[in-house]
């Protein structure tokens, strides 16, 4: 099973809307097939062990990290070519989240005679694919925040200047994050001010995650680089400076949304993103964005980029929301891992928002 794990982290950022998904089929304690689920509408993962095996595949074990499909998508139900291959036991990861499968292909295995064990190392097959779970149980993506800040805790100085407080060696990690993620999400300020453009900049990669932009009143920079880019989404709510169709020319895909207290409404944002089967996004923008998803309790995790720098008096914190009024408010923190990048200290941290212990 560790081996198919290994083997499913191969489809990182490469299978949306799909999980990632490792396989691995053993008969007389030899592997005879292995395989991962390269991209959606390619053969899922124990379709490429049961290929590598052919004959041999019969009163064989398959180790898998999620259980087998049992209906019919982008491509024929698994669990039909499993029984066929004549494949004696299954070792499952983990059950299905999608509720077309969700314990169906298991039950159909076992009616076919197949002994099933299942979650077997559940907790390292989950953490393969947080955004689909997410997106399964709760409709919505699995948000991601990465933030470079200073020591203590600033991320740009008064006048928004930031560049850079992170290492190159932790922007360098950043392109990682980008390219498992589905989209990349900021806000118009972080455009305005910054001119980025959000995109995985690395030799080989042949498409770039999804790049949405909040633009309540289709405010953003005509001219900003990263409208010159494929896969861009700006949501809106109104257009008063009536840019809506050089926007489209550019081939912007708009969409209108709605709002509240003035601004986006971001639990409905994300429920839309949701339904456009976005699994997990990375947001890079400022404190208004994050504040606000903070307060929404929408950040699912963080990564943040500590440099050995102080930035002092009137800097920009991490996040201008939540005001909290009690110390029993408070969000805790659960950190994953921490390393170190050039000096710099990256902590991976899931957010509570009420204490666990």
């Amino acid at each position: 099973m560790n081996k198919a794990i290994n083997l499913a982290k191969k489809g990182l950022g490469k299978t949306h809307p799909n999980p990632c998904v490792g396989s691995v089929l053993v008969a007389n304690e030899k592997i005879i097939g292995q395989g991962f689920h390269i991209k959606a509408g390619c053969d899922h993962a124990e379709i490429f062990a049961l290929k590598e095996a052919g004959s041999k595949s019969k009163n064989s074990t398959l180790y898998i990290t999620l259980e087998p499909c049992s209906h019919e998508g982008r491509t024929p139900p698994c669990v039909d070519s499993i029984i066929k291959a004549g494949v004696a036991r299954v070792v499952i990861g983990s059950k299905d989240p999608n509720p077309m499968v969700n314990g169906e292909g298991i039950k159909q295995l076992r009616a076919a005679g197949i002994n099933v064990e299942v979650n077997f190392m559940q907790e390292q097959c989950e953490k393969l694919n947080p955004g689909f779970y997410k997106r399964m149980l709760e409709r919505r993506p699995y948000v991601r925040s990465k933030i470079a800040c200073s020591f203590d805790g600033k991320t740009s100085l008064n006048n928004c200047e930031s560049k850079w407080i992170s290492s190159e060696a932790s922007r360098k990690d950043v392109q990682k994050w980008r390219q498992i993620s589905a989209a990349v999400l900021t806000g118009v300020s972080t455009i305005n001010a910054d001119d980025p453009q959000l995109n995985v900049r690395q030799s080989g990669i042949d498409t770039q995650p999804i790049r949405i932009i909040l633009d309540t009143h289709l405010s953003v920079n005509i001219n900003a680089k990263i409208l010159n880019q494929s896969n861009i989404i700006i949501f809106h709510h109104d257009d008063p400076r009536g840019i809506q169709n050089l926007l489209e020319d550019k081939k912007i895909k708009l969409i209108r949304t709605k709002t509240k207290n003035g601004l986006i409404d971001l639990t409905v944002l994300l429920k839309q993103l949701g339904d456009m089967e976005i699994n997990d996004i990375l947001v890079e923008s400022g404190p208004t964005l994050n504040g606000e998803l903070l307060k929404a309790q929408l950040i699912d995790e963080l990564i943040i980029y500590q440099a050995p720098i102080l930035l002092a008096g009137d800097a920009n914190s991490l996040f201008n929301q939540p005001v909290l009024q009690s110390m029993k408010d408070r969000i805790y923190l659960e950190h994953s891992d921490i390393r170190n990048f050039a000096g710099d200290i990256r902590y991976l941290s899931k957010v509570h928002y009420s204490h666990v212990d």
